[in-house]
């Protein structure tokens, strides 16, 4: 706590206490934290980002520690992994139907309700504060900042689909709205909240 800026150091408790509240860090939860976050970002990873070592990037933590989450939730059928279609060395790592089906039990749900709560312009507006948050913390610690296309500086829309530079690669819709670890902050750009898939 640096005591100097008040504001700061309350909204930084805040963003920690909801961050707790919401995690699902329950002894009845079906997984334990690590493993519904290992879930969620295999769910939400573009195919170049479904890798062992970047979700360790993207915990921030050790490649044994991230290897041993994700041999748990294969072993519960929850992810499969193949051979890369690109890189034979390397593995691609996905969500089986028991593992999507999981998701429906997600601890996030009580936050996601929440933030659909608020207007659209006030969720619009955190999306922005919030990204550009987690990009500073990246850069101040020099570890891989993680966004979807939309926001990256090598992402060229072109109507609803677009191109990664970076990449050399034309994406889909489906695509730009992934996580990738080939992501660079946007700086000239004004980043761009991601768009709520409509109810069913």
């Amino acid at each position: 706590m640096t005591m100097t800026d008040p504001a700061s150091d309350g909204i930084a408790e805040l963003l920690v206490h909801i961050g707790r509240a919401a995690r699902g860090d329950d002894p009845t939860s079906r997984l334990t934290v690590a493993q519904w976050t290992c879930l969620r970002f295999f769910a939400r990873a573009n195919a170049g980002t479904r890798t062992p070592s970047a979700f360790a990037s993207f915990q921030a933590t050790t490649r044994g520690t991230a290897s041993q989450i994700i041999k748990t939730l294969e072993r519960r059928g929850l992810l499969g992994r193949q051979r890369s279609a690109t890189d034979g060395r390397s593995v691609c790592l996905d969500l089986t139907d028991q593992g999507r089906a999981m998701l429906g039990d997600d601890p996030l749900r009580d936050l996601i309700a929440a933030l659909r709560a608020l207007g659209a312009a006030e969720r619009d507006a955190l999306w922005i504060s919030l990204s550009r948050l987690a990009n500073s913390i990246a850069e101040f610690r020099g570890a891989p900042s993680f966004g979807t296309c939309r926001n990256c500086r090598h992402f060229t829309p072109s109507g609803r689909a677009g191109q990664c530079a970076c990449l050399s690669m034309k994406l889909t819709p489906e695509e730009i709205g992934r996580l990738c670890n080939s992501y660079t902050a946007a700086a000239e750009r004004r980043l761009t909240p991601r768009k709520e898939r409509s109810s069913p």
